[in-house]
């Protein structure tokens, strides 16, 4: 299997996630929103699952926004830098979000770690799911951050911007 077919895959199975998540999401929370307010009976765990898959959908989007180039930058200065400078400042600032992301990967397993006895209330599933969505999240993001700076490491090489291929890495 080839680098892009393996990129091609990563990228589409993350989307594909995220959206059948946010449908199961909408959907008990509108079910929840039915029972209560037509059958006047709540679902006790149609929040929890509804803020689990929040969790869950907030922490891989973060990688799809750093995919996209989507993740807020202060662009204005790097924006009027050479592209050799331009590229520089890109792989320090990936180098940045990689050590931010491993740390809080690091933080996130401990957590998850703690909290592995305690229950969610109604769905009666391990809290630690709930933080392996942050040490999942990071992970993702890592991987994200290292494609980007290998980009501009190549451009620096190269002299120019490296085309991106259909899996999100270096052509």
């Amino acid at each position: 299997m080839g680098k892009n077919r393996i990129g091609f895959i990563y990228n589409h199975l993350e989307e594909i996630i995220l959206v059948a998540m946010f449908a199961v999401m909408v959907a008990v929370i509108f079910i929840q929103v039915i029972m209560r307010y037509v059958f006047n009976n709540s679902l006790s765990w149609s929040e929890e699952l509804g803020r689990f898959m929040f969790e869950w959908l907030t922490w891989i989007g973060m990688s799809i926004g750093a995919k996209k180039g989507q993740h807020i930058k202060i662009t204005m200065l790097v924006d009027k830098f050479p592209f050799r400078l331009a590229q520089a400042a890109n792989i320090l600032s990936e180098i940045i979000v990689i050590v931010i992301c491993g740390l809080t990967m690091i933080y996130g397993v401990e957590l998850a770690r703690m909290f592995a006895g305690a229950l969610f209330t109604s769905m009666k599933i391990s809290l630690a799911w709930g933080y392996a969505s942050v040490v999942v999240g990071c992970g993702l993001m890592i991987m994200r951050s290292i494609i980007s700076a290998v980009r501009s490491i190549k451009a620096l090489k190269d002299g120019e911007l490296p085309e991106i291929a259909e899996g999100g890495g270096v052509a």
